[in-house]
């Protein structure tokens, strides 16, 4: 799995687009219902096979990178593109003063491939994927295209992000711990094995109280980095600008674990281990 970060720094996973099978497009907020922005970015590039849009909120890239390993497991395809495009700062009330200012726009992408088929120099073993969703209103955001036909205003607060922040971080941290925690124990590993934690970008005291529960101690900047200060909150992106920015310091072996959590409640896990 290789990773890139838009204009700022790229990876090569040195792939012509024709050996793409399969282009995810996952994102809190897609540009229209349909045609699907995949398909469109499928034509645009060349790539060959399918693709489908996603979302999952803050989780889609996560989320959309286990349907895709899934494929390849499954032997549907050989190799697939995860396109993670967040324009986050078209659905904000900039007179909420208590979210305008956190948000960031990005677009994020990853190759995923047969490990047989992996000729870049930079890649990494997915060891496991994990998935987990639990309905909450504390999150939300209520734009769509119905809004034209019901009694609500469409001009209304409630038709742009929209949080309940407290509660948010009292009922998130845990159930990421949590799934974090039972996945690797799943994979026999434990906190003390993961070299790094590539963790959703939108709020550090989430990310160190998560961290810590995981890891059994205070994490510091290596092991749990923080991109916030450079790119605010990129929804799913978040999580894979910081797995691209803080890897190349990794091992042959060492662990790592990229873990996305937002709106719904969603959160999604990967494991990866340095090739």
């Amino acid at each position: 799995m290789t990773g890139d970060v838009g204009e700022i720094e790229r990876t090569v996973a040195l792939v012509d687009a024709i050996d793409i099978e399969l282009v995810i497009v996952a994102c809190s907020n897609l540009e229209r219902a349909y045609p699907a922005l995949a398909v469109e970015v499928q034509e645009a590039l060349g790539a060959s096979g399918y693709g489908f849009d996603m979302n999952v909120a803050c989780s889609s890239a996560t989320f959309a990178i286990e349907s895709a390993a899934s494929a390849i497991a499954a032997g549907r395809v050989k190799r697939a593109l995860v396109v993670n495009p967040e324009i986050c700062s078209a659905h904000l009330n900039f007179t909420d003063r208590d979210s305008h200012f956190i948000f960031g726009d990005a677009c994020t992408a990853v190759v995923l491939e047969r490990s047989d088929l992996a000729v870049s120099d930079q890649r990494f073993e997915i060891l496991g994927t994990r998935l987990v969703t639990r309905f909450s209103n504390a999150i939300r955001n209520n734009a769509g295209f119905l809004n034209r036909v019901t009694d609500s205003d469409p001009l209304a607060a409630d038709k742009l992000f929209v949080q309940e922040g407290r509660r948010v971080f009292k009922e998130v941290c845990p159930m990421v711990a949590q799934l974090i925690l039972a996945h690797l124990a799943s994979l026999e590993l434990e906190g003390g094995d993961v070299k790094r934690l590539w963790l959703h970008q939108a709020n550090r005291h989430m990310n160190d109280l998560i961290a810590r529960k995981v890891l059994g101690f205070d994490p510091d900047e290596n092991q749990a980095p923080i991109i916030l200060d450079r790119y605010a909150n990129t929804s799913s992106a978040g999580s894979i600008i910081a797995f691209h920015l803080h890897r190349d310091d990794l091992a042959a072996g060492d662990v790592g674990l990229i873990c996305s959590f937002g709106a719904g409640y969603s959160a999604g896990s990967v494991v990866l281990r340095c090739q």
